[in-house]
């Protein structure tokens, strides 16, 4: 199966990985649908392994290209980006009526905008293969994971709280906050 190990071919391995990611995140958009918070959960961060594999694999085997790039950012938006944000609605909002409700939408759109235009600006400067030392602003992974520790404190806090949290990492998406690439 040579087209696994050629850069140009849209299904080489890292891609097809990748895609497993995307698989991760619709998988995870169902079970939050269905109320299954903990196997949403679980995919989530299986696509969040399979989002750091599919980089190392395009390093190594230099499989990188402008479609894998795109791709990759897709992935991103879905495991990272809407999947964190939906489950988080459908788990802590879901009682919420009226201006509360409308309020939290709001809060919810701007956190997927965020996310989005972070992820189209970090294209726009991306060059395929290449790695930069840090991150300007806070990685859509990151983000996603500080949104499980959000969702995780939801007993603890109220639905403002939790909005709180959302609006202020949305807000570091797109800041000029210096993360150091891994």
């Amino acid at each position: 199966m040579p087209f696994l190990w050629n850069s140009t071919n849209h299904f080489n391995l890292a891609n097809l990985v990748t895609m497993t990611n995307i698989t991760c995140g619709l998988l995870a958009t169902y079970f939050i649908t269905q109320s299954h918070f903990d196997y949403a959960i679980i995919l989530a961060w299986m696509g969040g392994a399979f989002d750091i594999m599919d980089g190392k694999i395009a390093r190594k085997y230099h499989l990188s290209n402008e479609f894998g790039v795109q791709l990759d950012s897709f992935a991103d938006f879905l495991s990272f980006v809407l999947v964190p944000t939906f489950l988080i609605f459908q788990a802590v909002y879901s009682s919420l009526e009226g201006i509360a409700l409308i309020t939290v939408a709001i809060g919810s759109i701007y956190y997927v905008i965020s996310g989005l235009r972070r992820l189209i600006q970090f294209n726009i400067n991306a060059d395929a293969g290449e790695v930069a030392k840090y991150f300007t602003g806070v990685p859509t992974p990151l983000g996603a994971i500080l949104l499980w520790l959000t969702y995780l404190s939801a007993p603890f806090i109220t639905w403002i709280g939790v909005l709180a949290c959302m609006v202020v990492i949305g807000a570091l998406l797109n800041s000029n906050v210096k993360i150091r690439h891994p």
